[in-house]
């Protein structure tokens, strides 16, 4: 089977921040595809079901949202991994988180590395003693104005990116269906591109 795992934080506080942008991906594939997040095993809220893929075929994927807060996701994915029948980490482990090095709604699908200084990822690696597994970053972008990094991630989106996530977070769940289905690295030449008329400078393409 395929795991997917959305990082963020836990409870009403924190739902609408740019942090939970991870939990508000897989909340999204999981609906698209009839999985409801209703179990609570592995310290966070989880479920199982299939996911229809282009042609019909059916795949079988958990979704998983720990609710350890983001910098101790690392136990809740470990716990899951053993107890569910994935068979590959590297194939079948696919981890959403948001980033700030990002512009707002860009997406960044990569078959592993390191945590590039996200702290869930930070302990997801730690806690699985690997950093080969593949990792789909969404884009929370940098503030105009000066501001602390943990800062500006625990705030909400702004009420014109929230009217726009809908559409994004639509496109970052077919995104994550396609690295299950495809593999990773043959997603990334779809979903890895820019808007038409965007460009990222600046952007170190190692993370």
């Amino acid at each position: 089977m395929k795991l997917v795992v959305g990082l963020g934080n836990p409870g009403p506080r924190y739902a609408a921040t740019r942090h939970n942008a991870g939990f508000r991906v897989v909340e999204r594939f999981a609906r698209d595809h009839g999985i409801e997040l209703s179990q609570r095993r592995f310290g966070g809220r989880y479920g199982r079901g299939s996911a229809r893929a282009s042609g019909g075929a059916r795949l079988d994927v958990g979704a998983l949202l720990p609710e350890g807060f983001m910098n101790r996701s690392g136990e809740s994915v470990r716990e899951a991994l053993r107890l569910l029948p994935v068979e590959e980490v590297a194939r079948d482990l696919l981890v959403v988180v948001d980033d700030v090095d990002l512009p707002f709604g860009r997406l960044r699908l990569r078959p592993g590395g390191s945590s590039g200084g996200h702290r869930g990822l930070e302990d997801l690696i730690a806690g699985l003693g690997r950093q080969d597994f593949a990792r789909l970053r969404f884009g929370v972008g940098r503030p105009a104005l000066p501001i602390d990094t943990a800062d500006w991630v625990l705030q909400r989106f702004s009420p014109e990116e929230e009217r726009a996530l809908g559409a994004l977070l639509a496109t970052a769940a077919e995104g994550v269906l396609a690295a299950l289905v495809e593999g990773c690295a043959a997603a990334m030449n779809r979903f890895n591109r820019a808007p038409v008329g965007e460009d990222c400078p600046g952007r170190d393409p190692r993370v």
